[in-house]
C-alpha cells in the first residue's frame, strides 16, 4: 500500500469553461481537454509535477478530492475499511495500466486513490 504522494487533485465544478477561465488566470494552471478524456479538462501547475482535472460536479461530489498514489489499491481500500472508512468507488480502470478508487474518512472527507501498473 505504500507510496503515499498526493498525485493529483479533482475539482468539481459545474461549468467547465468558466472554470478554466479562472483557475488558469488565477494561479497559470495549463489546462486543456486530453484525448479519450473529453469534459474532463486536466490542468497542471506551473512546477510542472502538480496537477489534476476540473471534473463535473454530482451528488456526492461536491468537495475537491486529492488522490494519494498507492502500489496497490485493493490493500489500500481493505486497510482505509478496517480503519472506519467507508467506500464509495471500488477499483476502476483508467487505462489498461492504471486504476482509481475512492473512500470517506471516519471525519467525511473524499479521499482518492491512484493505481499505476509497476513497469515491466
Amino acid at each position: 500500500m505504500p507510496h503515499g504522494d498526493i498525485t493529483h487533485i479533482d475539482i468539481p465544478v459545474s461549468d467547465t469553461g468558466r472554470a478554466t477561465e479562472f483557475y488558469g488566470s488565477l494561479f497559470g494552471w495549463q489546462i486543456a481537454e486530453v484525448p479519450g478524456y473529453e469534459g474532463y479538462p486536466m490542468w497542471q501547475a506551473p512546477n510542472k509535477i502538480s496537477g489534476g482535472g476540473l471534473a463535473p460536479r454530482s451528488e456526492g461530489f461536491t468537495q475537491p478530492r486529492s488522490y494519494v498514489e498507492v502500489d496497490s489499491i485493493d490493500d489500500a481500500l481493505a486497510r482505509a475499511a478496517e480503519l472506519g472508512a467507508t467506500i464509495t468507488m471500488e477499483k476502476q480502470p483508467i487505462s489498461e495500466t492504471s486504476w482509481w478508487a475512492a473512500f470517506t474518512d471516519p471525519d467525511g472527507n473524499s479521499i482518492g486513490l491512484y493505481q499505476v501498473a509497476p513497469e515491466a
